[in-house]
């Protein structure tokens, strides 16, 4: 544990732009008291990211995603007030530009202008991107630090980053607190992906192994779900995409404006399925402009993908098809003309795409996104869901900590039910002290302790079962059906059933499910129901003389304007 972990030779100095904290005696730091998480905002409900890392007398910032940084300020200021100290933070330290993790940057920056800011090259060239609507020019506030490379921020204090995948520029934070008497490694991941994804090469373990890890703090966004692979994920994308494109669907992909959209763009640009269609792809709002700022950062992007620029634009290009184009206002009447893809990050615009013409529209929203609609609109355009992952899942997540086993975990920035199932993991709480905060929470980490387990959350259950002939019913108990997940769980009603050894796994049938070929089993074709009838889709009815209309529906309902449909999908 007294062993420092291999480093690089080269070791850097660098500029904290701010008078140097008071000199302190080393040997007077006693040890099993000096690690500290206080949690600002764990994004357990969208608040953001935000945590304060004491490691002895140094204190930074991980990350500041905070909607509301009101109490931050007041305790930084208080601390100001009340200590010597001539800033109340060491340093601000930033995983990556995603708004829930970079968002409050520039209004702390703004209150304390001399606590500096630490980020990657190409993170600090991203960071503008979260405040396009502001009146003024963003300054340039964040210092870049080098990748794979010891940089000693403060005496006897180390911070090392590693590519971390997500996105680019986004890394993992590796900080060694170095005493006499004992050295202490405290990681925090952000957000970080294992696999390859089109713009970004995925974390790579092999550089992370042999680290004697005190402390990890990781993000879980995923919790203990188990996802396909990301190429799988992407094929069933583009299949629906192009599916919906021979039935004569334009299509129209809102997005959140960094990272995903030009993920999608490039999955469209180069999938077999695209490749040399005569198709426009058009681009509109800030999606268009992180498009260009990628640009200016092509030479940090994959050799894959400057391959790919050497022979044609990475984007714009209306030579080769499918034809990338930026959407201008000028160009809504031609755009509608033909079949067409949009990107854009503006839902209220939707109207405006296909209100000119009468073609079919299908709108693919990334799951958990909400988008309204205008009623008036719903009657040409169909809404689905898809998923396409950009952090690990629970496979990735264990994985990452049982290649580094820490003494230390704390989970953060994912709903509270998630984390809590990864907390409660029989194969995590065998092995490592777990800590799963809520916001505003201090998380003390003694080191070299032999630490028990804290209570940990009751996540079984008891219910009952009856047999009455042919017939089982399972009762469930308040606290599975006032469990948020069970809206999701029960939304149709239908549940599907199967032997996992001698475990019974029983998991809910989605409304996509119950309408897709592969789950015919579970529609009765001889019973005239809305399952069967010609004006529903996705399990909603679009006769317009029916009561129904508009409505969600049962897939067992009926109603007098009921029409079978007896051609295939």
């Amino acid at each position: 544990m007294g062993n420092a972990p291999k480093r690089p030779e080269s070791k850097q100095k660098f500029s904290t732009n701010h008078k140097p904290q008071p000199s302190f005696d080393l040997l007077t730091v006693e040890a099993n008291n000096e690690l500290e998480c206080f949690t600002y905002g764990v994004n357990h409900n969208g608040e953001g990211i935000c945590l304060l890392v004491s490691m002895g007398p140094h204190r930074f910032l991980l990350d500041c995603g905070l909607i509301d940084i009101s109490s931050l300020v007041k305790d930084m200021e208080n601390f100001s007030q009340t200590t010597d100290f001539p800033l109340p933070v060491d340093g601000i330290l930033v995983t990556h530009a995603h708004p829930d993790h970079s968002r409050s940057l520039l209004a702390l920056h703004k209150e304390f202008p001399l606590i500096p800011i630490y980020a990657s090259e190409v993170t600090s060239e991203l960071l503008y991107l979260n405040w396009l609507d502001c009146e003024q020019s963003v300054p340039q506030f964040c210092q870049a630090l080098p990748l794979r490379t010891a940089v000693e921020l403060k005496e006897g204090l180390l911070v090392e980053l590693y590519p971390a995948g997500h996105l680019p520029g986004a890394v993992i934070i590796m900080l060694t607190y170095i005493t006499p008497k004992q050295t202490y490694n405290l990681m925090y991941t952000g957000d970080f992906f294992l696999s390859n994804s089109r713009l970004v090469e995925g974390l790579r373990l092999e550089e992370l192994r042999g680290f004697p890890l005190d402390v990890l703090v990781v993000g879980a966004t995923y919790g203990t779900l188990h996802h396909p692979h990301r190429r799988h994920q992407e094929n069933q994308l583009a299949e629906r995409i192009n599916s919906a494109i021979k039935k004569g669907y334009s299509v129209i992909l809102p997005t959140p404006p960094l990272g995903l959209g030009q993920e999608l763009l490039m999955l469209l640009r180069s999938h077999h399925y695209f490749t040399g269609r005569d198709i426009d792809i058009w681009v509109d709002g800030a999606v268009a402009i992180v498009c260009d700022a990628y640009l200016k950062l092509l030479p940090h992007l994959p050799a894959s993908v400057q391959n790919f620029a050497r022979y044609q634009p990475l984007f714009w290009d209306e030579r080769v098809r499918p034809r990338v184009r930026r959407l201008n206002p000028e160009e809504h009447s031609s755009m509608s003309q033909s079949l067409c893809i949009i990107l854009t990050d503006s839902p209220e615009k939707f109207s405006g795409y296909y209100q000119s013409n009468d073609k079919p529209w299908l709108i693919l929203i990334p799951e958990k996104t909400e988008v309204k609609l205008e009623e008036q609109s719903l009657k040409k355009v169909m809404v689905e869901t898809y998923f396409l992952a950009q952090h690990s899942d629970a496979s990735g997540t264990t994985q990452l900590i049982h290649n580094l086993r820490p003494q230390h975990i704390i989970f953060v920035h994912g709903s509270p039910n998630y984390l809590t199932d990864l907390a409660c993991l029989e194969e995590l709480q065998n092995r490592y002290h777990i800590h799963s905060p809520t916001a505003n929470m201090l998380v003390e980490l003694p080191v070299g302790e032999v630490l028990l387990q804290p209570n940990s959350f009751d996540t079984s259950y008891k219910g009952e079962i009856t047999e009455l002939g042919t017939t089982v019913t399972i009762t469930l108990p308040d606290e599975i059906v006032t469990n948020p997940r069970w809206r999701q769980f029960a939304d149709t009603g239908l549940v599907e059933a199967r032997w996992q050894g001698e475990d019974l796994i029983v998991r809910g049938l989605s409304p996509k499910e119950l309408i897709s070929q592969t789950h015919n089993r579970y529609t009765s074709y001889n019973i005239d129901c809305c399952s069967v009838c010609k004006y529903q889709r996705k399990q909603r009815c679009w006769n317009q003389a029916s009561p129904l209309y508009n409505f969600k529906v049962t897939l067992d309902g009926y109603c007098p304007a009921f029409e079978h449909n007896n051609q295939e999908d």
